[in-house]
């Protein structure tokens, strides 16, 4: 398998090899679980204090098992994550726009007046 390939399009090619083969869980939950528990591993690294390359490898294995989640729900996890791009860009121009608008900036509004705007912004969409 070619190793120049974007991640998460090997991610899945991975994925669907080992699943040929029977090395894949037969439905999507046992897939979220495993989600979870990455989640939670990340989550000690961090709270631990776990040097940057275990805090890399467990937010890798997070990674690796939510394309195998999105596969399982027949989600593209390359276009899901594209959307969700496009999607943060235009929340976080009407923002921007938004603080223009009151005389402010995103360098001077602090981390609250933000989020207090892009939830209004994720209510209005």
């Amino acid at each position: 398998m070619a190793k120049g390939l974007p991640a998460l399009i090997r991610a899945e090619k991975l994925q669907k090899r080992a699943a040929k083969v029977g090395f894949d869980w037969p439905e999507a939950l046992p897939v979220l679980l495993k989600v979870k528990e990455e989640i939670a591993e990340l989550e000690q690294e961090i709270t631990q204090g776990g040097d940057q390359d275990r805090v890399a490898d467990e937010m890798g294995d997070l990674l690796f098992s939510c394309v195998n989640l999105a596969r399982h729900l027949g989600v593209d996890a390359e276009s899901a994550l594209r959307e969700a791009n496009g999607k943060f860009e235009k929340r976080f121009r009407q923002v921007e726009q938004k603080l223009h608008r009151q005389g402010s900036s995103v360098v001077e509004a602090s981390l609250e007046e933000m989020d207090s705007l892009w939830d209004e912004v994720k209510r209005d969409a």
